[in-house]
């Protein structure tokens, strides 16, 4: 595990009281002590992922210091939860903007979009817990900066938070090279969660039928697609290029 990491009950704990980033824990699966429980607990009422994982991992991970069963990853990115951010972008009076990266794991173009829908008006990120990129510098980087104004939300349960979008208003828009409308074709007004999947494996099905509006976007060259951070900025276009035109 080459980001940085710190072990320990205690380290972790301290990590969290003095309110500073976390990325992900990991805990070692089988029966745990009363303050390990705790702590997953804390970690996970603010949206921090706990991984269960054999202690022989976490071992390898720490070179068999005593880790005491607990391992976090260190995020150069502090995330907020989701359902903090949808009832705060209303009350601010905009027409919320999501964007959800589903199976995109590459920093470099997760840090793209990120800088993407920061300068195309989104309102927060959605990264996956399982199959998501790490929030490390390096995306920190790759973003030029944008992850330090860009909210970013961790997705645990795919349906629960799907279900949190819709139920607040919001539809999801899926990305998809098997859809029959063009984003210029679709119905894109109102509130909006724009999904976009990884370049080999496409959205995931689960959130292909959950989704509201499948899009797909044009190409007219040999390869028959795009980069998934070129693809985000040009459905975020179309859509803020309508809202402007409807003000």
């Amino acid at each position: 595990m080459a980001k940085k990491q710190i072990y320990g009950v205690h380290a972790v704990s301290e990590r969290l009281a003095s309110n500073q980033p976390i990325d992900k824990v990991f805990v070692r699966t089988g029966d745990l002590s009363t303050t390990l429980n705790e702590l997953c607990d804390q970690l996970r009422r603010i949206g921090v992922p706990v991984l269960l994982v054999p202690v022989e991992r976490l071992d390898n991970w720490t070179h068999y210091a005593n880790h005491q069963g607990v391992l976090a990853t260190i995020a150069a990115v502090e995330t907020q939860r989701l359902d903090r951010i949808i009832p705060m972008v209303y009350e601010e009076g905009r027409l919320p903007l999501f964007v959800w990266l589903d199976g995109v794991t590459d920093v470099r173009n997760a840090g793209a979009i990120a800088r993407t829908c920061l300068e195309m008006g989104a309102d927060a990120l959605l990264l996956p817990v399982k199959g998501g990129p790490p929030l490390s510098a390096d995306m920190m980087k790759t973003s030029a900066g944008a992850l330090n104004y860009l909210p970013v939300c961790r997705i645990g349960n795919t349906d629960r938070h799907a279900e949190i979008l819709q139920q607040s208003g919001i539809r999801l828009v899926a990305c998809t090279e098997k859809a029959d409308l063009t984003p210029d074709e679709a119905e894109l007004d109102g509130p909006l969660c724009v999904i976009m999947g990884s370049e080999g494996t496409g959205i995931s099905n689960s959130l292909l039928r959950a989704s509201d509006v499948h899009v797909r976007i044009p190409t007219f060259g040999p390869l028959g697609s795009l980069n998934v951070s070129v693809a985000t900025g040009i459905v975020l276009y179309e859509i803020q290029r309508r809202r402007k035109t409807q003000l």
